[in-house]
C-alpha cells in the first residue's frame, strides 16, 4: 500500500487507516464480536493498513484492550494512535485535561495496549477548566519521557465548533495555534467525507501549510456512503445513528442521490469498484497529508477499504463528486 507521512517527524503510515471504535463502542452491540474484530485488525495489518486508531474512552477501555491483543503479537507492523481527555460516565461524557490525569491515563493506555510507546497520542477534547497549554505540556512531557512519539489534536465537534457563531473549525484552529507554541502538532483528526466536506474550507489548508497530517474521521459518513444502509431499516437503540438527525428514514431517503452519484463514478472503473471506495479515494485525493480512517469490525470491509488506496480518480471523477448535491439534514 502507498505510504503517507504524518507531521514534521515524518511518521510513515499506510494511506488508509483503520478506525477501531465500532469494534467496541457507539455502534450495534449485538454485532460486536471480539474474535471477529481481532481478525479484522490482523487483516488490516496484512494489507498494509498500519494506522490503528483507538481511544481510552471507547468501551470505555475495552477497545484498547482488544487492539492490545493484536499488538502483543505484531507491534512492529502497527502505528498506534490513541486518545486522552474524555471520561465516560453513566449518562454523560466529561473532559479531563489535568496534567496528573493525563500522565496516569497514558500509563493505563500503555498497559492495555501491551506496548511501551504510543506512536500518536491525541487530545480528544480540551478541558474548559484547564488551559489547553497545560494539558498539552503534560502530553509533551510524555514524548520527552519516551512513552509517546508524537502528539495530535481531535477537532471540536460540530455543536461546540459553531457555538461562537464562526466557521465550523474556528475553535479547533484557535486551539491548534495555542498548542503549537508549546510543542509541535503532528496530526489533526476531524471529520471529512463527501457529505461532510467542511474541513476543506480552513482546517485542511491550515494543516497543509504547516506540514501537519490530517486523519479523516468518518470518511464513509458513518456507513451511509457505502450504499449498504436501507432507509427505514432502523438501528439498534445503542447505535449512535438511532438518535442522529441525518439517519432518520426521511433524511436517508433524501440523501440517496449522493450514493447514486458515487455509484455512477464507481461504474466508470469497473464492476468491482464500490461507492465506498470512491468515497475514500475522494478523501485521499484531497492532499498527500490526508489519511482516511474508516471504522469497521469486519475483515470484508477492511479489505474493501484498503483497496481504495489503489483507486485513482480522474479529474472528471472528482468534478462529478464535487457536483453532487449537499447533504440534507442537520449534523448536530
Amino acid at each position: 500500500m502507498e505510504r503517507r507521512t504524518i507531521g514534521a517527524a515524518a511518521l510513515s503510515v499506510g494511506a488508509v487507516g483503520l478506525g477501531c471504535m465500532p469494534m467496541s463502542w457507539a455502534y450495534s452491540t449485538s454485532r460486536q464480536r471480539g474474535e471477529e474484530s481481532v481478525r479484522a485488525v490482523h487483516r488490516a495489518l496484512d494489507l498494509g493498513v498500519t494506522l490503528l486508531d483507538t481511544a481510552d474512552m471507547y468501551g470505555p477501555f475495552t477497545n484498547e484492550l482488544l487492539v492490545g491483543r493484536v499488538l502483543k503479537e505484531r507491534r512492529q507492523d502497527a502505528f498506534v494512535s490513541t486518545k486522552v481527555g474524555l471520561l465516560v460516565g453513566e449518562q454523560h461524557i466529561v473532559a479531563n485535561g489535568r496534567p496528573g490525569y493525563v500522565r496516569r491515563a497514558c500509563d493505563a493506555s500503555l498497559r492495555r495496549l501491551q506496548t511501551d510507546v504510543i506512536d500518536l497520542y491525541q487530545l480528544h477534547r480540551a478541558d474548559p477548566e484547564v488551559p489547553v497549554e497545560e494539558t498539552w505540556g503534560a502530553m509533551a512531557d510524555l514524548v520527552r519521557a519516551g512513552k509517546v512519539r508524537s502528539l495530535g489534536l481531535c477537532a471540536v465537534g460540530a455543536r461546540g465548533g459553531r457555538r461562537s457563531g464562526g466557521r465550523l473549525h474556528d475553535t479547533t484552529i484557535r486551539q491548534l495555534e495555542r498548542v503549537q507554541q508549546v510543542f509541535p502538532v503532528s496530526a489533526v483528526e476531524a471529520e471529512l467525507s463527501v457529505w461532510s466536506p467542511e474541513a476543506l474550507d480552513a482546517l485542511l489548508p491550515w494543516c497543509a501549510a504547516r506540514g501537519v497530517g490530517f486523519l479523516a474521521a468518518m470518511p464513509l459518513g458513518n456507513g451511509f456512503l457505502t450504499g449498504t444502509l436501507t432507509p427505514g431499516e432502523g438501528f439498534e437503540p445503542d447505535d449512535m445513528r438511532a438518535r442522529h438527525p441525518r439517519f432518520t428514514a426521511e433524511m436517508m431517503a433524501a440523501n440517496q442521490p449522493i450514493v447514486a452519484g458515487l455509484r455512477r463514478v464507481a461504474a466508470r472503473h469497473g464492476g468491482e469498484v464500490t461507492p465506498a471506495q470512491v468515497a475514500l479515494a475522494w478523501v485521499l485525493a484531497q492532499g498527500g497529508h490526508v489519511v482516511p480512517v474508516p471504522g469497521t469490525k469486519r475483515e470484508r470491509w477492511v479489505a474493501e477499504n484498503a483497496a481504495a488506496a489503489q483507486l485513482r480518480l480522474t479529474p472528471e471523477d472528482l468534478a462529478a463528486v464535487g457536483e453532487l448535491p449537499g447533504a440534507q439534514g442537520s449534523w448536530e
